[in-house]
């Protein structure tokens, strides 16, 4: 059985993890989602957005 997730719904499932088990504060959280917003409106937004794809594709195998 394969299951299709968004990234976005992993990292979320990861923050939300750390806020209630890890006592990660909440404005920590919200502070490095902003940072997220801006770094994308920067010239190294392509450079990531590729190399998070890579990295998915590694992770997960090529599939043809």
């Amino acid at each position: 059985m394969t299951v299709n997730l968004p990234l976005v719904v992993v990292l979320g499932f990861f923050a939300w993890a750390a806020v209630k088990y890890l006592g990660v504060r909440i404005w920590i959280v919200v502070l490095i989602t902003l940072f997220g917003f801006w770094l994308s409106r920067t010239f190294l937004a392509p450079a990531i957005e590729s190399g998070t794809r890579s990295g998915v594709t590694v992770i997960n195998g090529q599939h043809i």
